[in-house]
């Protein structure tokens, strides 16, 4: 038998000191903890290898994925990449140092911005992208293709459910 891995060591000591509480939602929530903690280190080495934040990669892939003419308003980006819009305003703030996007006046709306990638900021989104994908098959490599759908349907149904319950 295959010894417990960190968090079935702590689900056996749960059980033998409180083993009138299920305990069995921390084989699940812990071990998704743990792992999303790692995924997150494995992800930003690859976006640092471009130079990148997980901010910055967050903005230029949503304005790359938005399609031409790779723009957004401040709002549509901060729903995009699911930060509050204070948190955008510093990350647009950054890319524009970097030449990677700019902010204009919308011209809708005199009193509303757009950012928008530029062609640098394009280039650059492309290469890391290739390689954040690249970078998550290859986390994903012990999983079988069937695996993987089904993990995704699990995942999608369960935040379904907490999104539904809100």
């Amino acid at each position: 038998m295959t010894a417990p891995d960190f968090v079935g060591h702590v689900l056996d000591q749960w059980h033998d000191e409180r083993p009138d509480l299920d305990v069995s939602p921390v084989g699940v929530i812990a071990r998704l903890h743990r792992l999303a903690a790692r995924l997150t280190e494995e992800l930003v080495a690859v976006y640092a290898e471009h130079g990148l934040g997980e901010g910055e990669f967050d903005v230029l892939a949503a304005l790359r994925r938005a399609g031409a003419p790779y723009e957004l308003t401040p709002g549509v980006l901060a729903a995009s990449t699911m930060v509050s819009s204070g948190a955008v305003t510093k990350r647009v703030d950054r890319c524009v140092q970097q030449g990677w996007v700019t902010r204009r006046v919308d011209e809708r709306d005199g009193r509303g911005r757009v950012v928008a990638l530029t062609a640098e900021g394009r280039a650059l989104i492309d290469r890391a992208f290739g390689d954040h994908i690249a970078n998550e098959h290859r986390l994903l490599a012990g999983l079988s293709a069937g695996q993987r759908e089904e993990l995704a349907a699990l995942l999608e149904h369960w935040g379904r459910a907490l999104e539904a319950a809100d």
